[in-house]
Parts: structure tokens; sequence; C-alpha cells
């Protein structure tokens, strides 16, 4: 299977960064392919969720630690951060494809297409019709104003955590 380089340096214009929640890895990407969202079973147990949101990754490093890989087929292999568990990638034969959700904008990389839709899960095409939870309530808003996020910020940063973090 391929795997990323740490040789290879690009320029930070060109290229599009993430990575996980905890800033334990990062990577880097200077062109990205077809992004979907898979709704294979193995994807929505990667992810935790009812898809695999996934974009191609051509010409991609990690720029800060290395991910824990666990070979989930015979075919492919799934990156995810060993410190606070983020699924980061996904590799067969035909390349990587890293996590949508990981970018630090992840909007550079807009799903295209679904893939597998036979393990679609029956209520996915309702999602979007489901009743809104008011967020202007007074107890949502003391809940929201008391939260002090420890995740890495959607960005490169040269150290973290940042000195004095737990």
């Amino acid at each position: 299977m391929a795997t990323m380089s740490k040789r290879f340096v690009m320029p930070q214009s060109e290229a599009h960064t993430g990575g996980c929640q905890c800033g334990a890895v990062r990577f880097r990407v200077t062109r990205l392919g077809r992004p979907s969202i898979c709704h294979c079973r193995m994807c929505q147990k990667a992810f935790g969720g009812f898809f695999g949101p996934l974009v191609t990754a051509h010409n991609a490093i990690w720029t800060r630690g290395e991910p824990k890989w666990f070979q989930s087929s015979n075919a492919a292999r799934r990156a995810f951060c060993g410190e606070c568990g983020t699924p980061l990638a996904y590799e067969t034969r035909f390349g990587l494809e890293l996590a949508i959700g990981t970018f630090d904008d992840p909007t550079v990389a807009a799903p295209e297409i679904q893939v597998n839709p036979r393990d679609r899960q029956p209520f996915f095409q309702q999602l979007t019709s489901l009743p809104v939870r008011d967020e202007e309530s007074d107890e949502w808003r003391d809940f929201m104003a008391g939260i002090h996020s420890n995740q890495h910020p959607d960005h490169d940063t040269a150290d973290w955590p940042p000195a004095g973090a737990e």
C-alpha cells in the first residue's frame, strides 16, 4: 500500500491542511480528488456515524506526528490518532483518502458522490427534515458559555498543546 512520505515539502499556499482533534497528528496535501460519502458498514463503524466522508489525497504528507493504522480488511487500512482516536484516513492499493471533517477548512472537499448505497441507513434521506433544537434558550446559552475547548485550532501551530496547557 502507498504511504505518505515525510520527505516532500510543499509550499503552504498551495496546500490544504488538517489534523486530528487533539493536534498530535497533522497533514498537508497539495491536490484533492473526488470527495465522497461512503455508506459501507466499515466506514460507519470507523467514523462512529452514518457514513464516512472521504476525499482522495494526492501528494499528502504527515506534518506532525504519525497516525496509528488498523487493517480493517484484506484490502484496506485506516489511520487514526493514537492519542484522541480521530479517524484520519483510509488507504487501499488505489491510494489514500483523508477524512473530510479533519481538514482545517472542510469546505474544500464538499462531497460530490455517495458510494456503497446498499449499506446506507434507511433513515439517512430524512435526516435534514428532523426538527432543530432551540439554541436560543437561556439554559443552552449558559451551557455553551461555560465550555472551554481543548481541541486543536483549525490551522497549523508551531507547538501543541500550547505552553501551560495540560
